[in-house]
């Protein structure tokens, strides 16, 4: 490409204000330079509220996993722009269901964010928890060492998110935890985040919610949905609810094989014994019962990301099977929310592909946010966005009249 523009048919107006400018010093290069890079941000801005406007926004997915958070807001109508995901088997499957994505598979905090990460409408992030203590705080003075906020920030993935922020300024960010978030570490790990968000300048709402209401699966997770103060008014970010949920809460029929499975998902003579001894002992103690057994009517535990060891949390009584037996992974999915429609909305006819280990598949699921109730969430934050640009549309065409 020419690094030289020739201008054509100025007007007479620009002509005489690029005069006046010269005059104070500066050259018309210079000047014509600084126009064009101005015009520039300017178009990029319209553009993206445009974007927006037709029901197109750019996302980034952090922390991605398998892409819950990624498909909950396409169905949305957004468009993922960057995804982050370090653990290589997940960024394989993201791979294989998004063919179209290119997944930066390398640590976020060596990222360079300024231009390594394009930029975005809405951040997306469920990030990892980790501890923020300030135990120990005269020891560490003692030896010289950073101590409470500030030894917090050395390593802790919350902080990769909040320099993203502070660096892009995204609109909104929404993330994703654990339910107890805000008694971890004794409530410190809550304050550190509120007060980080708080200085970056973002009004905060919380909620945890369980996705029992989408799927046949107790799952509570907190989301906080962040609005940049600067971006938005108060009667825009007001308007702000989470997503009421469905009337009716589907069973464990609904996502089960209609066929009998491979009989390798089932247990163990010696595994389900193990069990069973161990809810006993369990039980006299009053320490809980174990494992769980399940049926068509029901709705299972939490899967966690350990599913693949033993199945304890959610074992299928299999009609006619001496033994019960393990979710397969196409049934993790569905439990999980990840379902035809999605696959279809990814370009998968039958269905998302299985492209790692069974063991792989069922930590995958087990870590991963359910993204029906990204979407719905993501419909609630739409609205919010869609005051905003009414209000931006207004003001442009005001200062047209």
């Amino acid at each position: 490409m020419r690094k030289d523009l020739l201008l054509r048919n100025v007007s007479s107006e620009v002509l005489t204000w690029l005069e006046s400018q010269t005059s104070l010093g500066r050259s018309q290069n210079e000047l014509l330079k600084m126009a064009l890079t101005v015009g520039v941000k300017k178009l990029d801005t319209e553009q993206r509220i445009l974007n927006v406007t037709e029901g197109k926004f750019d996302f980034i997915d952090l922390f991605a996993g398998i892409g819950g958070f990624n498909l909950g807001m396409t169905a949305n109508g957004g468009r993922c722009v960057f995804t982050s995901e370090w653990d290589k088997y997940a960024a394989t499957t993201y791979s294989a269901w998004y063919p179209t994505h290119q997944v930066q598979t390398s640590d976020i905090r060596e990222l360079d964010i300024k231009s390594g990460i394009p930029s975005h409408d809405v951040l997306l992030a469920g990030f990892p928890c980790q501890p923020f203590s300030i135990a120990g705080v005269s020891k560490k003075n003692s030896l010289g060492r950073a101590h409470g906020f500030e030894d917090a920030k050395q390593g802790n993935l919350f902080f990769a998110i909040a320099e993203i922020a502070r660096l892009k300024k995204p609109p909104v960010m929404i993330l994703e935890n654990v339910k107890n978030l805000k008694s971890h570490d004794k409530g410190n790990t809550w304050r550190v985040i509120s007060e980080t968000l708080d200085e970056l300048g973002y009004e905060v709402r919380h909620e945890v919610i369980d996705a029992r209401h989408w799927v046949p699966q107790h799952r509570e997770r907190i989301f906080i949905v962040c609005f940049l103060r600067s971006k938005f008014l108060k009667s825009e970010i007001v308007n702000f609810r989470f997503p009421e949920r469905p009337n009716k809460s589907p069973k464990l029929h609904a996502i089960l094989e209609p066929n009998e499975p491979d009989p390798k998902y089932m247990l163990t003579d010696g595994l389900w014994k193990y069990l069973q001894d161990y809810a006993k002992k369990h039980k006299e103690k009053g320490n809980g019962f174990g494992y769980q057994l399940v049926g068509p009517d029901d709705v299972s535990r939490t899967m966690s990301a350990r599913y693949y060891k033993d199945g304890s949390e959610i074992l299928i009584s299999q009609p006619g099977w001496r033994n019960p037996r393990r979710l397969t992974p196409n049934e993790a999915a569905r439990l999980m929310g990840f379902n035809k429609r999605f696959a279809r909305l990814s370009g998968h006819k039958n269905g998302f592909p299985q492209v790692v280990s069974d063991m792989q598949a069922y930590k995958q699921f087990g870590n991963s946010v359910s993204p029906l109730v990204v979407e719905a969430l993501g419909q609630q934050v739409l609205a919010v966005l869609e005051f905003r640009l009414q209000r931006l549309a207004k003001s442009k065409l005001s200062k047209r009249l």
